[in-house]
């Protein structure tokens, strides 16, 4: 999972495809070194942070859940990014396992 609980959330690793020819949330992807990421494109540009605002504008209305409840903790300008979820790990791992169930 792409994913690890911490102290108010869950800590969810991300590889973002900016300037994509539309925005979805593609699943999750195993990286090179052997970890697992959460694989989103989205349209916006990577730059003055649009490409950041728009991943949490997504995973927020694709999950129900508010804006305030996703943080950037790392990566902020690059592809692989670290954001912290305010939700348990058993809703992230539903939310997740929902993403691989869909056609």
């Amino acid at each position: 999972m792409p994913f690890t609980p911490t102290a108010g959330g869950v800590r969810l690793t991300v590889r973002l495809t900016p300037k994509a020819s539309r925005n979805r949330i593609e699943g999750v992807v195993a990286e090179a070194d052997g970890s697992a990421s959460l694989k989103v494109s989205v349209t916006a540009v990577p730059e003055a942070g649009k490409a950041n605002a728009a991943l949490i504008a997504l995973l927020a209305k694709s999950w129900r859940m508010a804006k305030r409840d996703f943080e950037i903790v790392a990566g902020a300008t690059d592809r692989r990014k670290t954001v912290v979820v305010a939700t348990e790990a058993a809703e992230m791992t539903r939310l997740i396992a929902d993403l691989t169930r869909k056609p």
